[in-house]
């Protein structure tokens, strides 16, 4: 079983997010990070469940979606860091 450990970037992400949504309803803020998070809990049994991210093309960088969001993570042994969360529409690159 991996271990999913969310970086502080990522967490950051998802902060901004629900931040931007809790100006129109709190409540729609509270559940999109709950559905966030619960879109990553299969990663504990099936981290390479996601998809390889197709900017990266590396086999331990890839991604869950969730609704318009991506959620990218990186496989290493047995963690799984999730390292951003943005949005599907976004120009996304690699820094």
């Amino acid at each position: 079983m991996a271990q999913v450990i969310w970086s502080p970037s990522a967490l950051a992400d998802i902060g901004a997010i629900a931040e931007y949504i809790a100006r129109d309803s709190p409540e729609m803020a509270s559940l999109f990070v709950r559905r966030l998070m619960e879109a990553t809990d299969r990663l504990q049994d099936f981290p390479l469940s996601g998809r390889v991210i197709p900017e990266i093309c590396e086999p331990d960088a890839r991604e869950v979606i969730c609704g318009v969001y991506r959620i990218m993570y990186r496989v290493e042994g047995d963690e799984v860091w999730i390292t951003g969360v943005v949005h599907g529409a976004r120009n996304w690159r690699r820094e």
